[in-house]
């Protein structure tokens, strides 16, 4: 296998903004062509636009990744396009907050279906290109919420699974070439983080000020730092980290 990023391709999903976005951008810039999933197929398709006018190889692709059918065909349509992918993340998110004794059977459904079900249709889609291949890295993410936070019984759980499944990922195909970890982001700024601190009534600009005092780098987070840290697990120097996860969150993390 090439140890040239520009023969390979790597598929994000929930690439329309944010997090995604950013990794997506970055791994362009690393040699990659890239596919970007999203539910919003517009903002898939903006995000790879962007890329192909940043002189990359991209594709836009909208789909559920929680339905197997449309998972399946997002990876088809990724493959045909661009060529096997041979690098996964799995990003795609969503939150439904709640005390648990408020949460709905269907807040807990729709978050455990987009992070744990998405990112087990997705890994099984491709895991047979990148075994062919002998080479893949897949990186899920997590959250410093797997550790546990109040009102987000639903997406902690998630988020502890994406720790479990990233683990057992890396034990399973570690053998024929492929690395899986997962990041953990803290407090990073996203249209995510806006909607939590509009749920709670914060301003967000003074939530966030607040949440900084507490982080000892003393600031919060931006996409492009976890995108940092995803360039460099799907990179050759990352041949010997797997199983790992890493959590950004400008401190340590029990």
């Amino acid at each position: 296998m090439s140890d040239d990023a520009s023969t390979r391709t790597a598929l994000v999903t929930g690439g329309a903004r944010g997090i995604g976005a950013a990794i997506a951008h970055r791994l362009s810039r690393d040699g990659f062509a890239v596919g970007v999933v999203d539910l919003d197929e517009a903002g898939a398709v903006a995000t790879a636009e962007a890329i192909t006018a940043a002189g990359g190889r991209a594709v836009g692709v909208g789909a559920d990744v929680a339905d197997e059918a449309r998972a399946n065909a997002a990876v088809a349509t990724v493959t045909d396009r661009l060529g096997p992918v041979l690098a996964l993340v799995n990003n795609a998110g969503v939150i439904r907050d709640n005390l648990l004794f408020r949460m709905s059977v269907d807040d807990w459904d729709t978050v455990l279906g987009v992070h744990l079900r998405g990112a087990f249709l997705m890994t099984r889609a491709v895991q047979a290109q990148m075994v062919e291949a002998g080479w893949g890295r897949i990186v899920n993410l997590s959250s410093t919420s797997a550790l546990g936070n109040r009102g987000q019984v639903n997406y902690a759980a998630a988020k502890a699974g994406m720790q479990g499944f990233t683990k057992t990922l890396a034990i399973e195909l570690g053998r024929f070439g492929v690395i899986a970890n997962a990041i953990a982001p803290g407090f990073i700024e996203t249209e995510m983080t806006r909607a939590t601190a509009a749920r709670v009534g914060a301003d967000f600009d003074a939530w966030a000020q607040a949440a900084a005092q507490e982080i000892p780098v003393g600031r919060i987070g931006r996409p492009d730092d976890i995108a940092g840290v995803a360039s460099f697990l799907c990179s050759e120097d990352a041949a010997f980290v797997s199983g790992q996860v890493i959590y950004v969150a400008g401190g340590p993390k029990d």
